[in-house]
């Protein structure tokens, strides 16, 4: 059974953007097949513990990958019965589905990379979008700290009295308002 269980995830870890540990939190959640997650809406992936980008660019890949296998079965289902109804045309016939085929399934291959690049992009556009509002955040933070720190200015004070502290004017006379009108 545990023979069972590592297919699944390996046929899962097929796909672009599932890794080993994607896998089993899709079995687990019981999505266990490629048409299953193609079946999956984004919503269900994200239940099952995948983050909204990579739930949208697994899901796309899914179908893009079920879509080329139903079309890759209906070739070969095709040859087979063109091979059973006439044993003369056999080999032509073989080869003609053998070809659309292989067309068909670079078709469906192009498609989920084209599919997958496209999803890896939008992942992409969304995480620049994410670090620059972040780093904004980050300077606006710091412009504040840095506007705190000139407000308040602390030095030694010269009339003997121990330790950093602020100035603070012994008599009227000392504030510096009171010596420009003078």
């Amino acid at each position: 059974m545990a023979a069972k269980g590592n297919s699944k995830i390996e046929k899962l870890t097929a796909l672009p953007g599932i890794g080993a540990a994607t896998a089993k939190k899709l079995v687990s959640a019981k999505i266990d097949t490629v048409s299953k997650v193609a079946s999956a809406g984004s919503k269900k992936l994200q239940d099952a513990g995948l983050s909204a980008a990579v739930a949208k660019k697994v899901g796309a890949a899914a179908k893009a990958a079920d879509k080329a296998s139903g079309a890759a079965k209906k070739a070969a289902s095709k040859a087979k019965t063109a091979t059973k109804t006439t044993a003369k045309k056999s080999a032509g016939a073989a080869k003609k589905a053998a070809s659309k085929s292989k067309t068909a399934a670079k078709k469906a291959s192009s498609a989920t990379k084209a599919a997958a690049k496209k999803a890896t992009s939008a992942a992409k556009s969304t995480s620049k979008k994410a670090a620059t509002k972040s780093k904004a955040a980050a300077k606006k933070v710091s412009e504040k700290v840095s506007k705190a720190k000139n407000k308040v200015k602390s030095s030694k004070s010269s009339d003997g009295r121990k330790g950093s502290t602020l100035r603070v004017p012994r008599k009227v006379t000392d504030m510096p308002w009171f010596n420009k009108k003078k």
